[in-house]
């Protein structure tokens, strides 16, 4: 735990990291906040992330909510998704995961249950949390004056952790010397500090409805996740839906134009590479941006690249697949065998970005 790079120690009887986040960036705004200037402030919190760490007033809002099991919660999501217009009734829901048990055959689904219970609750905090922060920017007169970008960076993580599971970030102990439990143990609870648990696939599947995969692979499943923008004088759609894409690249590029900033070209002695996003202000309009000819991805060799409704997508070290997502956003019709000459003008689209963006092939890193 750091504060401005300096190790600190938690403070307090209890210490939730996601509550402090809130109240730092709370305090942030009230000490920033007032004046002519424009400021800027990146919430960057962990929840949901595992470890499943919650507090229990929060669980307990969720206690039985997930009994009925993954299979029963896909569908009840698909079809909530369909009738809120989030997603279109013609694209099919994928499979559940093949490595996935249906609920029926699962012997521990008390356990299994008390982990989506408590990933749930790290939601719910979360949300109180960007509640608090909201009320620090009313409090200083600028709500209505002020974009609010909500994004996730990732679908649901799919990794299950094991007794094996190491590294820095996983503690021995708790603060008060107490030993911590380590991996994926049906036999202990989830929830508490003394433990170390992830909600695993079976939960990312349901949290994933109805796209392909996971965070780590760039299917629609590791990659598409919504955007929420509020911001009262500036956004005239208020309360509807678009679904024209944007990137995580475009976030820059529209807090620049909104706060009426310039980019540098050099800081210091320092070239800066010039932003490739576009503002997403027109889409705030009720207007249709010009868009991207084309956006990209790649995160451990996996690849994709989208041209209007075109997707090509490589799940490392398979083989390029195609799709129309205006018919198939789900990935359930791989076409690159019927548009052969669509596979290789994308290819070629996708070779020319990642040897100007510095991509190393992940089969020739460095070791």
């Amino acid at each position: 735990l750091t504060r401005q790079n300096e190790p600190i120690e938690p403070y307090g009887e209890v210490f939730y990291y996601t509550d402090a986040i809130s109240e730092h960036a709370a305090k942030f705004v009230q000490q920033f906040g007032p004046g002519e200037e424009p400021f800027f402030l990146y919430v960057a919190y962990t929840s949901p992330h595992w470890p499943l760490h919650a507090l229990e007033e929060d669980i307990s809002r969720y206690r039985g909510r997930y009994d009925a099991g993954w299979d029963e919660l896909r569908r009840e999501r698909h079809a909530r998704m369909i009738e809120m217009g989030l997603v279109d009734q013609a694209w099919p829901m994928t499979d559940r995961d093949p490595r996935v048990p249906t609920w029926e055959e699962i012997d521990e689904k008390a356990w299994f249950a008390r982990r989506m219970e408590v990933y749930s609750a790290q939601v719910d905090r979360m949300d109180q949390g960007i509640g608090r922060i909201v009320e620090a920017v009313r409090n200083v007169g600028e709500l209505d004056n002020t974009l609010f970008l909500f994004v996730a960076d990732n679908g649901g993580c799919a990794e299950e952790l094991s007794a094996k599971s190491g590294g820095l970030h996983i503690p021995s102990e708790t603060r008060h010397g107490d030993p911590v439990q380590r991996g994926n143990d049906p036999t202990v609870m989830p929830g508490a500090e003394e433990t170390y648990q992830s909600y695993g696939i079976g939960w990312a599947n349901a949290s994933n409805t109805p796209f392909r995969l996971y965070k780590h692979w760039v299917h629609e499943g590791g990659i598409s996740t919504p955007l929420i923008a509020h911001w009262p004088n500036g956004v005239k759609q208020r309360g509807d839906l678009t679904n024209q894409p944007g990137h995580l690249i475009d976030v820059m590029a529209t807090c620049i134009d909104v706060a009426g900033a310039d980019y540098p070209q050099v800081v210091g002695d320092h070239k800066i590479h010039p932003v490739e996003g576009q503002s997403l202000k027109p889409i705030f309009e009720g207007k249709q941006r010009a868009g991207h000819d084309a956006i990209f991805w790649e995160h451990e060799g996996n690849r994709a690249v989208r041209a209007g409704n075109w997707k090509l997508v490589s799940r490392f070290p398979g083989p390029w697949e195609l799709y129309d997502l205006s018919a198939d956003r789900t990935e359930m019709n791989n076409l690159a065998e019927k548009h052969p000459e669509k596979v290789a003008e994308l290819t070629r689209t996708y070779d020319a970005w990642a040897s100007r963006a510095n991509v190393v092939p992940w089969d020739q890193r460095p070791r």
